[in-house]
């Protein structure tokens, strides 16, 4: 499980998240959604401990990221937007590491991985010499080999192809149907409406919008602009353009 409570985080003068709640429970497979500068990123780094909250609270499997971090970080697997691994070791030997440092996962499940992503044949090669693509199945690889009951992704269709985007986005959707937790962040509209079964919709570090698909449709259904069985992508623009519109009501009356 999840829980962000009355998370806020300020840089400076900049509030890059404000007053943001949410829960991810066991077998649900919830989708974070925004434009560039949304604070998505931010909540990420909040939940895997590599940003400090200036309000609120952050828990993963049960545990405060802050107050118990090892416990907290032993329960999630974390899966970047941009690969980040040691170049100078073989894939085998990174996963065998990782497989060592949690004490879990066998040589077999490590094949078996290795088997499912076709990276066998490369197993023994640095991993400085791997593309984009096989740096990213290769991260995969190393959040999933624990079997954590958390998994956190941040972007993870980059760099993959169609048959490995396909592939991975099967392996979420089995992984919470499993009962695990699965936070999901995207700009891939159609795959958050395709896997996700609740999204958030976040700009400039608030809510836009919370809920199941069908939830949104009906929270932004007005008059002829709502539309039965409408795709993700017009509530998202359409939640966007309705707050950028606001703000300009605002900034008119103080001008005014």
């Amino acid at each position: 499980m999840i829980e962000v409570l009355n998370f806020h985080k300020r840089f400076g003068r900049h509030t890059a998240v404000s007053d943001l709640s949410f829960t991810v429970k066991p077998g649900e497979l919830f989708g974070l959604l925004g434009p560039n500068g949304a604070g998505k990123t931010t909540t990420i780094r909040a939940m895997v401990g590599l940003t400090r909250p200036t309000d609120g609270v952050v828990r993963v499997g049960g545990f405060d990221v802050w107050k118990d971090p090892v416990r907290a970080k032993a329960a999630f697997g974390f899966i970047p937007d941009r690969p980040y691994l040691y170049g100078k070791l073989t894939a085998r030997e990174l996963l065998r590491f990782i497989r060592d440092l949690h004490g879990k996962g066998s040589d077999h499940d490590i094949e078996r991985w290795l088997e499912f992503f076709s990276l066998e044949h490369f197993a023994n090669e640095l991993i400085e010499t791997f593309s984009h693509g096989m740096k990213q199945k290769l991260t995969i690889i190393t959040a999933l080999l624990p079997d954590p009951p958390v998994l956190i992704v941040d972007e993870p269709m980059v760099g993959l192809d169609p048959r490995a985007a396909k592939l991975v986005r099967e392996l979420f959707q089995d992984y919470a149907n499993k009962g695990r937790t699965v936070l999901l962040t995207t700009h891939s509209l159609p795959l958050a409406e395709a896997v996700a079964t609740r999204i958030t919709v976040l700009d400039r570090g608030r809510v836009l919008g919370m809920g199941t698909l069908d939830e949104l449709r009906e929270t932004t259904r007005t008059g002829v602009g709502g539309v039965e069985g409408e795709s993700l992508e017009r509530i998202f623009f359409r939640l966007v353009e309705e707050e950028e519109a606001e703000r300009k009501r605002a900034r008119e009356l103080e001008t005014a």
